[in-house]
This record gives structure tokens, sequence and C-alpha cells, in this order.
């Protein structure tokens, strides 16, 4: 169970566990005990320090030990090992708790996820009834009510509206795209932006969205816990402005400083191919970016504001720009296009050495006995230009994901991108010297060899990147195989030309 992709990234499942209760103990609860699930996602673990700055004692429902150590107010809340979906579990989370916070839901595209939704729903929504819950918070995604939803928003709405009839006052927060550093819908936009000067894209650029910083997504979260017993409803949450997708990435693109992106849509892209075009060119995979883009496909826009009639916002909402520069300050740079320009120009140096020794035309390669199932010449530059943009982007997908997750001491040589580099150059090396042996040096034999070494390197290669960036290791596959094909035809030609 993961968090609501409208608001939060892949991982917003429930933590972990503990033993320890620094806080106040389950079976010695306040009025003003509270139970947060999902608490190590995003939203979750935002939430949670707010609420105890407001006084309240924090209870975490969550399934995996580990998960909230690097938190630092893990040691001041109480955690408790359950899940949503056990009853079982349920019933020692929600003892003695005023009020509850529901920010799980499925972010992947396993079969039945909706199901196992709607079982989890009603399972937290029936224990939290027979424990004396006061008040269920739900934060869900925004959407229209007129047309046909994507499976994974109408499963959003549709968890609300079982909550809603739990028979616990329940107030469901609708929200849209959330404004800041670590939410999977910001971070979406963020790479779109800042790695695409110029793109094609979707049509739904421009349906029109109104996004919410997260700090004020917290603050109605946090209010929402202490509302009336008779509120029992829907709240539509947005920010003060109402914006195009297309708008969202020239505004994101001039707040930190970026040329006016080139924005072209086509009809042509659905849901799930946008999808792929997502995955391909941030780091947030595929089927993390088919709910996302599922729900924007739709115009999502606040059809009322009654929370804030609720809950006081004090400095009032936050600005679509003022929110970009808040997620934005000590973000460290992207450097996609950079590692992009580095594996790209490595790349075309090995492919300019390999075409510079190839001789297809020579006297020697025409006197040769070729076998009948090799490939015609022009099949050869056409695979080869193909393999070449395979590796450089691929490369750059890993190098980029290694910049991400670094760790500052890594900066210095010996860290995992030094090591990834050097894999990279030496098969690159590899692959202009078949080149050389094989036209240059006139002995298939030799070059079987070298081929060899080269499948040996591109499938090391292969493994090292899927460890960092599971796509960009399938990508390189099929050099590694092609590669492979080049050992085996090196070794028929050397088999039919000895003498």
């Amino acid at each position: 169970m993961t968090a609501s992709p409208a608001a939060s990234p892949a991982d917003q499942s429930p933590g972990q566990s503990s033993d320890r209760s620094p806080g106040q103990s389950p079976d010695q609860p306040s009025d003003r005990t509270v139970l947060v699930t999902g608490a190590s996602g995003y939203i979750g673990g935002q939430l949670v320090p707010r609420l105890l700055a407001e006084g309240w004692q924090i209870r975490v429902l969550t399934r995996r030990a580990g998960s909230l150590d690097s938190q630092p107010w893990a040691r001041d809340v109480d955690i408790v090992v359950g899940d949503v979906a056990d009853r079982g579990g349920l019933e020692t989370a929600l003892s003695g708790i005023r009020a509850a916070y529901y920010l799980v839901h499925s972010m992947d595209d396993e079969p039945g996820f909706a199901r196992r939704d709607r079982a989890a729903a009603a399972a937290f929504g029936a224990a939290a009834r027979a424990a004396g819950v006061q008040r269920i918070v739900y934060l869900g995604g925004l959407h229209p009510d007129d047309e046909e939803l994507s499976p994974h928003l109408a499963s959003r709405v549709e968890v609300g509206r079982i909550l809603l009839d739990s028979g616990v006052p329940t107030a469901v927060l609708q929200a849209a795209v959330v404004v800041g550093d670590g939410s999977v819908s910001f971070d979406m936009l963020r790479y779109l932006a800042t790695r695409l000067p110029a793109m094609v894209a979707p049509k739904w650029l421009d349906n029109r969205i109104q996004p919410i910083a997260v700090d004020d997504v917290v603050t109605l979260l946090v209010g929402a816990a202490d509302l009336p017993a008779d509120v029992n409803q829907t709240f539509d949450i947005g920010g003060p402005e109402v914006l195009t997708y297309r708008e969202m990435i020239q505004r994101f693109a001039a707040v930190t400083g970026l040329r006016r992106r080139l924005v072209v849509t086509v009809p042509v892209l659905t849901p799930r191919l946008a999808s792929h075009w997502v995955g391909l060119v941030t780091p947030i995979g595929a089927g993390i970016a088919k709910p996302l883009v599922g729900s924007l496909v739709h115009e999502v826009v606040a059809k009322e504001s009654d929370l804030l009639d609720l809950v006081a916002v004090p400095t009032g909402l936050t600005g679509f720009d003022e929110a970009v520069r808040r997620a934005m300050d000590g973000t460290p740079p992207d450097t996609a296009l950079r590692n992009l320009a580095l594996t790209a120009g490595a790349v075309t140096a090995t492919a300019l050495v390999g075409s510079l020794a190839t001789q297809p035309n020579s006297r020697w390669y025409r006197n040769l006995d070729l076998p009948a199932w090799q490939p015609p010449k022009a099949a050869f530059p056409i695979v080869w230009t193909l393999l070449y943009a395979d590796i450089a982007a691929s490369a750059a997908a890993v190098l980029t994901e290694l910049d991400r997750s670094a760790e500052p001491a890594e900066a210095r040589t010996g860290s995992p991108r030094d090591r990834f580099l050097a894999a990279l150059a030496g098969n690159l090396v590899l692959n202009a010297g078949w080149s050389v042996i094989f036209w240059r040096g006139r002995s298939p034999g030799v070059a079987a060899v070298e081929a060899a070494a080269l499948t040996a390197s591109g499938a090391h290669l292969a493994r090292r990147a899927a460890a960092v960036q599971p796509v960009a290791g399938r990508a390189l596959v099929p050099y590694a195989v092609w590669c492979g094909f080049a050992t085996v035809l090196s070794a028929a030609i050397h088999r039919r030309n000895r003498r």
C-alpha cells in the first residue's frame, strides 16, 4: 500500500516497527492521540512533525522494520507493527485513538490493486468505528465528477467513499499536484522541465490543474483532525492559481532560471504511451508514472473551498512560484543533461574510431568466404547507430541516478560513479578495438576473441546498470546480445577462411 500518487511519491507505504514507546503508551492514550498510517511516505513524513508541534501524541502504524529509522522524529512517536488491511493489528493500533490519518494507496499496476485498496479501506473504517475513533482524515485525488476516471484515480475516489460510509466522521481531502521536493507529482514536472528544453508531449498538457504547496496540504491535514463531529464530507483543496501543465512547466523554468521551454502537443500519446515517455526522460518509472498521467488527463480544479472556512491558513495559500522556490531551495542540480553530453561524447568518439577503421569494400573483405546468414552490409551501421544511442542514454540515466543518491563522501575517486565510468570506458575501448583488430589486423580469429571480451564487458555493464537503474540495465541487454552475435560471426568467418 502506498500513498496517493496525486499527493506523494511512490514509496508511501506504512513504515516499520519498534518495541519502544517513547511517547504515550498505547495502553495509556490521551485525548490528543492520533494514528498516522503512511508515515514513511512523503506526506506522512511531513505531517508527523507538524502534529507533534501542535501537541498531538503520535502513534504510527507500519509494516516494515527500519523504514522510519532516518526520520528525526522517530524517537518521539509510538511505533506499532501492523497493516491497514489486518483487522487484528488495527485493533491494537487504533485503541484509544482520537483521530486517524489514512495516507496509503496502491501505486502499482499489479492486477487487483483496486480490490486490495477497497478491502483495506473497509477494514480500516470498521476497526476505527469499533475502537471509537472520532475522526478519520484521508488524502485522495482531485477529480471531475462527470468523466470516466483512470483506474487508480477511481480507486482513490472509492476509498474515500468507503471511509465516509464507515460510521466514523471522515474528512476526505482531495488534491491535485502537490508542489514540494519529494512529491512524485512535482518530481515529474520538475524533471520534464529541467531535462527537456523542447518536448513533444501529450495533449493533456493543456488541461487545467490547481496545484497546491505541500506546506498548505499539511496545514489543512493537521486542521482536519479537529473538525466538528458532524462534518463527514469531501473537501477539494488547491492553491490560489489554476494553471495548465504547459504553464506550470514554463513557470517552473522561469523560477529556476531556465530558458523558456518549447512544448508541442500531439493527440496520439495515450496515457500508457505517455507514462513510458515520462519513464524514459525522468527517474519516475512507467509503473508509477501511469497513475500520475491517469489523473492529469482530466482537468483537476477545485469545485469548492469549504475547508478554508473551517481550518485557518494563517499566512494564506502559497502561490505556485513561491511553492516552487521553497521546493527547490537547497535541491541539488539535476545532472542528466551533463551526463548525457558526457556519454554521448564518449560514444560518438567510439563510433568515429570504429567507422574510420571499417573497410567493408576492401579487397581483403570481399575475398573472404562469408556465412550466408550474415546480415547485409547496410544493416550494420543502422544497428550500431541504434545501439550507440542506447548506450549513451542508458549510461547517462545510471550516472544521473548515482549522482542523485550519492553521499557527499562519494564525490571522491572510488565512488560508484567512478566505478561505473571505468566499466563504461573499458567497454567502449573494447568496442573500438574490435573494428581495428578485425579490419586493420585482418584476423577474424583474434577479432572473435576480442568480441568475446566485449560481450562479457557488455553483460557486466548491463548488470552494473541494472543494480542502479533497472530500466537502463534492461535497455543495455540488446547491446550485449549483439556483441555476442559479433563474436559468433567473427568465429564463423575465421573457421571458413583458415588456410
